[in-house]
């Protein structure tokens, strides 16, 4: 078991737990050096944009949503699909250029390079735990209702993390040897963003595209986070088993390539 690359990857993250915690109370302090409102821009960030998307989605252009959906509040509707694939975007473009940016610390310590995006994922979710509660208090606010199923969000949290993680390392170890890689990532990002049913109705996907729906683990979490956040509707397993079957086969993948191109990072960093 000790050679599958995520088993020792975790045991590596409880053993070094202290030294995980000061990168990732490092990184988050770096956001807002020399910032008066401090980590309250945490919070300032995704007000702004939930005003934004009010006013410009639902006074300006009056936009409605399809019946059926799990929620006629426009707003909420987009905010509560963006917040997965915000975690997921941010966790893996900071991971790809991480290698690059810690190159001090991996070619004159011993140093475990491989939760170096494992920290970049936890100080990422603290952000999104701002939002979040942003995003109930809205919920709350114009709905009057809060399903207790938003109890399950820490377990699409973690497989989101997993997901990301896992091609955060492909990315990372691939830009030490190929510089573009950043931003090719950058590129791929945002064309997956508008693959990804948050800005578009799954129903408006052309018939002989749906394809991109089934296999895209990014339109799971999107309507995952919707139902936990703004329905009642019941947990969907087979929806769940998906979300981990991808999230954990990126983990293992991303973990393999990891470890292998590891050893030659000191000697091209």
């Amino acid at each position: 078991m000790s050679h599958v690359p995520g088993t020792l990857f975790l045991k590596n993250l409880v053993e070094r737990r202290g030294l995980v915690y000061q990168l990732i109370r490092r990184d988050f302090e770096q956001r807002y050096i020399g910032s008066a409102a401090g980590w309250l821009w945490g919070v300032i960030h995704p007000l702004v944009l939930l005003l934004s998307w009010t006013f410009v989605f639902q006074l300006c252009l009056k936009v409605t949503l399809p019946r059926g959906e799990v929620t006629q509040h426009y707003t909420l509707f987009l905010l509560a699909g963006w917040m997965p694939w915000f975690l997921f975007q941010e966790t893996v473009q900071r991971s790809a250029n991480s290698m690059v940016d810690h190159a001090n610390l991996i070619t004159k310590t011993v140093f475990p390079a491989e939760i170096i995006p494992i920290s970049i994922f936890f100080s990422t979710l603290i952000n999104h735990l701002f939002t979040l509660i942003l995003v109930i208090v809205a919920v709350v606010w114009w709905t009057h209702h809060l399903s207790w199923q938003i109890v399950l969000l820490p377990v699409y949290m973690l497989l989101t993390g997993m997901l990301a993680v896992g091609i955060g390392w492909f990315a990372a170890s691939l830009q030490v040897y190929l510089r573009d890689t950043a931003q090719i990532v950058m590129v791929i990002m945002t064309l997956w963003f508008w693959l990804t049913p948050i800005f578009v109705f799954e129903r408006d996907y052309p018939e002989n595209m749906r394809w991109l729906l089934e296999y895209n683990p990014l339109a799971y979490l999107v309507r995952a986070y919707r139902d936990r956040l703004l329905s009642s509707r019941p947990l969907d397993f087979e929806e769940l088993g998906v979300i981990a079957f991808y999230s954990v086969l990126a983990f293992i993948v991303g973990g393999l390539m990891f470890r292998q191109l590891r050893r030659g990072f000191a000697d091209v960093l």
